[in-house]
C-alpha cells in the first residue's frame, strides 16, 4: 500500500512507496476517486496559475481531492520551463504564491511540492523550504531522500500513459528497471544542460507526435 508524504519526514517511510501526479489536470479527480476506492493515498501537485482553466482542476475539485484523503501540493505557480535557472526572487514567487493559493483553498497549510519539468537544483529546494514546503519531490530516479534546509527531497520513478502495469511492479521490486531509469535520466540531464532551449523545443516536437 502506498504511503503519504509525511512518512518521508518522520522516517517511517524508508521502505515504502508513494504515487504522485503532476500539473493538476482535469483527470485528477477521476484518478483520485479510483485510488480512494482501494484506500490508497495519492499525491496531486497543482500548477496554481492554471486552476479553473479548461483542462485543469477547479478549487472545488481540489477540495474534493483532499476530502478523499489525498495529499495536495504545489507544482509551482506558472510551471516555468527551466525552474533551476530562475533568480531567487522568482523562485520565491513560484513556490510562495502557489503554496498560499492552495492553503487558502484548502484551509490548511500546504507543505508538499514537486519540481516542474525535472529542473531541480539545491537553490530550487532552498526556496521551496523557505516557502514552507517540507517534502519536495524531484524527477531524479533515486530511492534515498536527502534534506535541504529542513525540507526532505524525494526522488521519483516515472510511469507514462503507454507504460505497462508490470513496469510499476518492477520498479518497486527490482533494481534493474530502476537502474535503467537512472541511466536514462542522467542522459537527459546532460542533454538539458548542453541543449538549453533547443532541448525544450525538440521535446515539444516529440511530445506533439504522441
Amino acid at each position: 500500500m502506498p504511503s503519504p508524504a509525511r512518512d518521508a519526514v518522520d522516517g517511517t517511510g524508508r521502505d515504502s512507496w508513494m504515487i504522485t501526479f503532476d500539473d493538476g489536470g482535469s483527470s485528477s479527480l477521476l484518478i483520485a476517486e479510483k485510488l480512494a476506492s482501494y484506500g490508497w493515498p495519492g499525491h496531486f501537485f497543482i500548477t496554481t496559475g492554471k486552476i479553473g482553466r479548461p483542462g485543469f482542476v477547479t478549487p472545488d475539485e481540489i477540495r474534493r481531492l483532499r476530502e478523499l484523503g489525498h495529499v495536495v501540493g504545489s507544482h509551482s505557480e506558472t510551471h516555468p520551463e527551466r525552474m533551476s535557472r530562475l533568480a531567487w526572487a522568482d523562485l520565491m514567487r513560484e513556490w510562495g504564491d502557489s503554496v498560499r493559493t492552495l492553503s487558502e483553498i484548502l484551509g490548511e497549510d500546504v507543505v508538499t511540492g514537486s519540481v516542474p519539468g525535472g529542473y531541480y537544483s539545491k537553490t530550487v529546494a532552498r526556496a521551496a523550504a523557505e516557502a514552507g514546503i517540507r517534502v519536495l519531490f524531484n524527477s531524479e530516479p533515486v530511492t534515498r531522500p536527502h534534506a535541504v534546509d529542513g525540507s526532505v527531497v524525494v526522488g521519483r520513478f516515472s510511469l507514462h500513459r503507454d507504460s505497462q502495469p508490470e513496469l510499476a511492479v518492477d520498479l518497486v521490486r527490482r533494481r534493474l528497471p530502476r537502474a535503467r531509469q537512472f541511466a536514462g535520466w542522467n542522459a537527459r540531464k546532460a542533454a538539458k544542460s548542453v541543449g538549453g532551449n533547443a532541448y525544450l523545443r525538440l521535446r515539444q516536437v516529440l511530445l506533439s507526435r504522441h
